[in-house]
């Protein structure tokens, strides 16, 4: 693995986000794979919002819990009690040949992990005296359009997440491939950092610009090995780059290379490697 030099450097390192956790060693949104990502030494954790049926916001990125659990059908149209009785960590275990060099508590590797549960471990993180940041990425079906927003704003009030503290950076980012859900947070809390997610660039942004309500690019790591020089737009335009999902050596280096601010990771502990980083700056 190559050692990436960091360019823009020592007073403001790229930021590792824990992409769904340290989601290439645990089962994604589990609260095992945030606390390996903790341990590995992430700056920062992502995750996906939900809504239940019964209006809980859940840490599960699928429309539907097929995929991740042993259970069917839309996170929507389930109650927060039937998704509490499904393992969402076992086909993890199935993928791997060799058992993991590190030791989770058994019930976090399979239970469904509530947005609720993963600010707790947050609050506590930066109590304990470590500035952990939190990126959540809103995923809601149109016809709940601002439940999801209201719910999640409203969640983040309880725990003084709902704006930077003074004369600091804010612990939590909202995220979202709609660009009118990072509007409704915007109005709503107009202090919290939002990061605008492609899979493309539209022709109308290719300029730098980002749609009203967002402050941070979110391009996809297809984008950036496909146009670079789209960085330096975006940086010329004053916008910073939070990349995902960046998990091969060489993406790393490009990254570094383009000077993109965070990266997006399932990988934090390699990444944090290659960076000769070992431990949170």
């Amino acid at each position: 693995m190559t050692q990436a030099r960091q360019q823009h450097t020592t007073q403001h390192p790229i930021q590792v986000i824990a992409h769904r956790g340290a989601s290439d060693d645990a089962p994604e949104h589990t609260l095992a794979a945030y606390r390996k990502a903790i341990e590995d030494g992430a700056d920062a954790l992502e995750c996906d919002v939900r809504l239940t049926a019964d209006g809980h916001l859940v840490c599960v990125h699928d429309r539907r819990v097929n995929r991740t659990s042993n259970g069917r059908g839309a996170v929507s149209a389930l109650e927060l009690s039937e998704l509490a009785a499904l393992d969402f960590g076992s086909w993890k275990d199935r993928e791997e040949s060799e058992s993991p060099d590190w030791d989770p508590v058994p019930g976090e590797l399979t239970s469904v992990l509530t947005l609720e549960r993963l600010l707790e471990l947050l609050v506590e993180t930066r109590a304990a005296g470590r500035p952990l940041q939190l990126a959540i990425e809103t995923k809601h079906p149109t016809r709940w359009a601002g439940q999801v927003e209201e719910r999640l704003l409203h969640l983040l009030k309880r725990f003084e997440l709902d704006a930077p503290p003074a004369g600091g950076p804010s612990p939590v980012r909202i995220m979202s491939f709609s660009a009118r859900s990072l509007h409704r947070i915007q109005d709503a809390s107009p202090d919290l950092p939002t990061v605008y997610l492609m899979q493309f660039v539209s022709p109308r942004l290719r300029d730098g610009r980002l749609p009203a309500g967002a402050r941070i690019a979110g391009p996809g790591m297809r984008i950036v090995r496909s146009h670079p020089g789209y960085i330096d737009r975006l940086h010329r335009a004053g916008h910073r780059a939070h990349v995902w999902t960046v998990n091969e050596p060489e993406d790393v280096d490009l990254c570094v290379r383009l000077g993109v601010e965070a990266i997006i990771t399932n990988r934090p502990k390699q990444v944090l490697s290659q960076l000769g980083r070992s431990s949170y700056q």
